[in-house]
């Protein structure tokens, strides 16, 4: 068996408060994972990395992707050939793993892409690309929010969404992602209208269950997002107008919570002059509720997980660090507890924890290497030319 030891940095390991200076850990070459850890004197070994005294942390785990998208056109996609969205998909995995992010859970994606491209990385055809958790297309129901070709199957009975849901989970699907509420970039609709029935994404949960599977809602008003808890998803995604009543039930059935923060903040901060004033519009007025809320959901004890919707207006696929910014500025979490958003919460919700998330023995030597301390610093995550590795492989 070979190994290789990573020595002379500060470790942050996702689970710990604390920084420990003086770290080692050793990684297993054929498996990726981290067999031995420590400070001080490292055991002896052929094969070591000397990190200079930088900073070592998990890498990212973001729950709330669209890879099919381009955040330049504001479209969704809905006019590119799926040839055209499969090769800017593959651009995309590569700039979130090179921001940091080691694995992904697709959240809506169009021709099922990421299902294709998640069975091509496993053939080891695709390189520089983060783990993946693909959902394939959406469930809506018709002139819902995501109703368009490609990317969306339309449903409008229970039996309709059990159908569907069975098709999706047969083609690939990981994640089953329910529309229970209008959206920001739809037309026509808003984010207090209701969609799918509490009946029609209650049938979706039990299929995905069926098959041990989670079930998220695109959930970001009311009665939207209490219909949503009552069907039993296992993830509110964006949930922008959670209630107090909402959050205590959510902590009850232990449902986590996507904020998806830096989405709605790019909208008003860039779209001006670019998008339809109706859409600038409804992210601006929500803003500040936004905050008011989710930050009174995490006081409460909501687990909130770490998804940035990237790919939707001007929300690049390397703003992951952008979200832990908001994260701390908006919601009150101090670095640790954004971090572990991700580390210990987004593992979580993937159901990957034991082998993702932290840095701890027996888990995927997946992490970023950072010229400052994360720990002080919450910016410095968003650091451009950070090394990236993936199973203790170097990738950027």
């Amino acid at each position: 068996m070979t190994q290789t030891a990573f020595t002379n940095f500060t470790l942050f390991d996702g689970r710990s408060p604390h920084n420990e200076p003086h770290s080692w850990f050793i990684v297993d070459d054929a498996t990726g994972k981290i067999t031995n850890r420590g400070t001080g004197k490292m055991p002896d070994t052929t094969h070591w990395i000397n990190l200079e005294g930088q900073y070592v942390m998990p890498g990212f785990i973001n729950v709330h992707t669209h890879i099919s998208s381009d955040p330049a056109t504001f479209d969704g996609g809905r006019d590119r050939s799926e040839t055209e969205t499969a090769v800017m998909a593959y651009q995309n995995l590569q700039a979130l793993l090179k921001s940091g992010v080691t694995f992904i859970r697709g959240c809506g994606n169009s021709y099922d892409v990421d299902i294709k491209l998640k069975r091509m990385r496993e053939m080891g055809l695709l390189k520089k690309t983060p783990g993946i958790m693909p959902s394939g297309r959406t469930f809506s129901m018709t002139g819902g929010h995501g109703d368009h070709p490609h990317s969306t199957y339309l449903v409008d009975s229970p039996d309709e969404v059990r159908k569907a849901v069975r098709q999706g989970l047969k083609n690939g699907s990981e994640l089953i992602k329910l529309m229970a509420t209008g959206g920001v970039m739809t037309p026509g609709d808003f984010m207090a209208d209701p969609q799918l029935s509490i009946d029609e994404m209650k049938a979706g949960v039990t299929e995905a269950h069926h098959k041990g599977k989670r079930a998220a809602a695109h959930a970001e008003g009311n009665p939207g997002i209490q219909n949503a808890l009552d069907a039993g998803v296992d993830s509110i995604e964006h949930g922008f107008y959670v209630t107090e009543q909402e959050a205590e039930q959510m902590i009850k059935q232990g449902t986590y919570l996507t904020p998806t923060l830096v989405a709605e903040w790019a909208i008003p901060e860039y779209g001006e002059g670019t998008l339809p004033k109706w859409e600038i519009m409804k992210a601006a007025d929500a803003l500040d509720d936004t905050y008011e809320n989710l930050s009174r959901a995490f006081k409460m004890g909501v687990k909130i997980t770490c998804g940035t919707d990237a790919g939707t207006p001007f929300n690049t696929f390397d703003k992951t660090g952008k979200e832990m910014e908001l994260l701390t500025t908006k919601l009150g979490m101090s670095p640790v507890e954004a971090y572990q958003c991700s580390s210990i919460n987004s593992a979580e919700l993937c159901q990957i924890q034991d082998e993702y998330g932290t840095l701890e023995v027996g888990k995927y030597a997946d992490f970023q290497v950072l010229a400052e301390d994360p720990l002080a610093n919450v910016e410095a995550v968003q650091q451009t030319d950070k090394q990236v590795y993936l199973h203790g492989k170097r990738e950027f």
